[in-house]
């Protein structure tokens, strides 16, 4: 549905709702294994790991669709040190060759058509330099995730800056292909009601690690957590490290 909401608030709903965490700390540590680096935030949303990325003293270019979240990003500390473009994938500066690119918070995930993923991870793959490194995060649809996905499960409350309170649930539905729908309920100060809807993709370990060689990216590992656990260790993480060969 059309939002009622300002992108302002959509944004503060977002940071509140997504603090920093063990994700977050893997992600930078990452990135942080070739210092002073050239590395690509793909889904950069508000730009939390691209901030803390380029505090660290690595150049970073941070991209994402969604023109209020950069917006968001432009205004915190730091800002002036990241590079923001709005827009996908085929928005990376052609003229830039990158050393790392991440993609985190699950936006993987969000990029549900098979074909528009192929081309996203052609696209990383065009702009890396050879040996270049790419790690994002996809949830392994054996943990079926999803079926926690429900008012009782996710209901909670958040105070955004301008003072008003935004109360949260979700619901899931799933969906044929390994898709689901995810259905985000905001109820703001109370009174206004409003859903946000999205779909997205459960890709297997399997298949992530064909998606990756047709690109062609060598896969150096796929975690299952944010310690390094394995695969099916419970933690329901499909944690990806690919390299683009030499």
């Amino acid at each position: 549905m059309l939002t009622r909401m300002t992108g302002a608030q959509l944004s503060a709903l977002y940071d509140a709702e997504n603090q920093w965490a063990v994700d977050d700390d893997f992600f930078l540590t990452f990135v942080n294994e070739r210092p002073n680096s050239r590395v690509l935030d793909l889904g950069c949303g508000t730009g939390r790991i691209s901030l803390a990325v380029a505090a660290h003293g690595h150049d970073v270019v941070g991209i994402d669709p969604n023109s209020a979240s950069l917006t968001a990003a432009r205004q915190k500390p730091g800002a002036d040190n990241v590079t923001w473009v709005d827009g996908t994938s085929a928005q990376i500066p052609e003229e830039d060759s990158f050393d790392t690119a991440v993609m985190t918070a699950h936006v993987a995930q969000a990029i549900n058509d098979d074909a528009d993923w192929s081309l996203t991870l052609a696209d990383v793959h065009r702009a890396l330099g050879p040996g270049g490194r790419l790690a994002f995060d996809s949830r392994d649809p054996a943990a079926k995730a999803w079926e926690r996905w429900t008012p009782g499960n996710t209901r909670g409350a958040h105070t955004l800056p301008d003072g008003s309170i935004m109360e949260t649930w979700m619901e899931s539905v799933l969906l044929p292909g390994g898709l689901v729908a995810l259905t985000e309920h905001r109820l703001l100060g109370g009174s206004l009601d409003e859903t946000e809807s999205s779909v997205l993709a459960f890709r297997s370990e399997d298949q992530l690690r064909q998606d990756l060689g047709l690109a062609g990216f060598e896969v150096e590992r796929i975690l299952g957590g944010w310690a390094g656990e394995e695969v099916g260790s419970g933690q329901g993480e499909l944690i990806v490290i690919a390299r683009k060969p030499h």
